[in-house]
């Protein structure tokens, strides 16, 4: 009736329940709920739900009124915690939230709680209501400070999750935490991976912002199978390929793997692409496909507060509110809104095959700017060598965007490529950006032969203790660890040194 994934921590559930002892529920505590235990002068017990009811049972067995004393200890931690998931529900009446909320799906928790929490939890519910509490138990990885090693106060590396919220936010520890909340690794908690994440809720807040001031509103029913301009296709498509994705992940318990398609989608191709992409259609005199761009924006936009409403709810909820001071009025919370089940017909390869083109043209020229360490504020030119007639007429199509995109001076289909230009293949064509007059490409050169040798003493360093025996047997395993993901690090940026120095020629 119950699984755990990983299905190996299923063992150790049973192995617990097999030598359960008795459990000694009291606690000399201030805080917690007190044990229903009322005492007479003479120290005869009464155990009932309420003080008046074991006021009756004294009289009752004493013909008299008595005076009683409530038993001063409070109920184990685990005792109270493990009545969650019915006791807020309204049990033991039936309330419409135990109706549809109990049992639930999925718990998430830690391995070293199993005994404690879950093994209680199952315990009460099937006892109290005759049903298990939930049909699956997730067990995530241990969190864990930046360095891999275990949190203590003696180490002095204590995250305090208060303090991380206050500064950041509580969507953005709790996206940190899924997205890194991947299966058999430590999850490495740092305040710089908090902060990434707050980044993130204010890419998304912005993209509202963008959509409030471009008019982008609902106000009519809206039927994503209908849009004809490619960009609002391809966007379609590509949402719809996320929201599977999402939900095929939360349907596997992969957390992290929803927490990154989410991420990828909402930030590189709705934010970065997307809305530069169509802004000159915002902007432009075709009325319709203003009307058709700003419809398809605010949908898009509403799938994806509903998309991400599980990883950040607070900062979802609340532009789901602002988004509608703007356009009509929500019939409620964004809490209470239907997962979007987009069909697979919106899947559009066409459009995707077209923008696609573009995005992978101007994803190539950023790297290939990044990689030759052309100046960030220079404008130079994109030639497109041996194109064929249809990928010179997508040029056409999207040449202003590209260009400004990928901070081009200007993109032309060329013959050949001068001397001094660096390449990369694209379909049928090379792309190339001539340097001359750009950038010194000698001292470049130089430069890169010295990144390569820095890395290559930095590999070398590392892999003498990797490769000493001594090291390995005695060094705690998170420093084993650590040391071989510096040597990987060093391996993948000499790498790509290399690459650089060989498109220079």
């Amino acid at each position: 009736e119950t699984k755990f994934v990983p299905e190996s921590w299923t063992a150790t559930y049973y192995q617990w329940m097999r030598n359960i002892e008795p459990w000694c529920v009291s606690r000399q505590l201030w805080w917690g709920h007190r044990i229903p235990a009322w005492y007479d002068e003479e120290g005869q017990i009464f155990v009932e739900e309420t003080e008046a009811e074991a006021h009756a049972a004294a009289k009752a067995k004493h013909g008299r009124d008595v005076t009683l004393v409530q038993d001063e200890d409070v109920l184990d931690t685990w005792f109270s915690s493990g009545l969650w998931p019915f006791s807020t529900l309204g049990w033991p009446e039936a309330t419409p939230e135990m109706s549809r909320f109990y049992p639930t799906s999925t718990l998430v928790t830690m391995f070293d709680i199993i005994f404690f929490w879950v093994a209680r939890m199952m315990m009460f519910g099937c006892h109290f209501t005759g049903k298990a509490p939930f049909s699956t138990v997730v067990i995530h990885s241990r969190v864990v400070d930046e360095h891999g090693k275990k949190m203590s106060k003696s180490k002095g590396n204590i995250i305090d999750p208060t303090v991380l919220i206050d500064t950041y936010g509580a969507d953005a520890l709790r996206f940190t935490l899924a997205i890194a909340a991947g299966p058999g690794r430590d999850i490495r908690m740092s305040d710089k991976r908090v902060e990434g994440y707050r980044n993130f809720g204010t890419k998304l807040w912005n993209a509202a912002r963008f959509a409030q001031m471009n008019e982008c509103t609902l106000w009519e029913a809206f039927d994503p199978s209908t849009v004809k301009h490619t960009l609002n296709r391809w966007i379609v498509s590509e949402l719809t390929k996320t929201a599977h994705g999402v939900e095929a992940a939360l349907s596997a318990h992969r957390f992290d793997e929803a927490a990154q398609t989410s991420y990828a989608f909402v930030w590189g191709v709705f934010c970065d692409l997307y809305l530069e992409l169509v802004k000159p259609l915002l902007n432009g005199e075709d009325e319709d496909a203003k009307s058709e761009t700003r419809r398809t924006v605010a949908w898009v936009l509403d799938q994806i507060l509903k998309i991400l409403h599980p990883f950040m709810p607070f900062v979802t909820e609340e532009l789901w509110d602002k988004t509608a001071e703007f356009g009509p009025k929500r019939a409620g919370l964004l809490i209470n809104e239907a997962w979007p089940k987009l069909d697979a017909s919106l899947i559009d390869e066409a459009a995707a095959a077209e923008v696609g083109w573009v995005v992978d043209l101007v994803t190539g020229l950023r790297s290939l700017r990044s990689e030759t360490n052309v100046p960030a504020g220079a404008k130079v030119p994109a030639l497109l060598v041996g194109a064929s007639k249809e990928t010179a007429l997508r040029l056409e199509r999207y040449q202003a965007e590209i260009d400004r995109l990928a901070r081009l001076d200007y993109s032309v289909v060329a013959d050949t490529a001068p001397a001094g230009s660096v390449t990369f293949v694209l379909g049928e064509a090379i792309v190339a950006i001539p340097l001359a007059g750009v950038m010194d490409i000698g001292a470049e050169k130089a430069r890169l032969s010295k990144e390569i040798a820095r890395c290559t003493k930095e590999i070398e360093t590392v892999s003498r203790k990797l490769d000493n025996p001594g090291f390995v047997a005695k060094a705690p395993a998170e420093v084993i660890e650590e040391q071989r993901e510096r040597r990987a690090s060093y391996d993948a940026e000499k790498q790509k040194y290399e690459a650089a120095l060989t498109r220079l020629g």
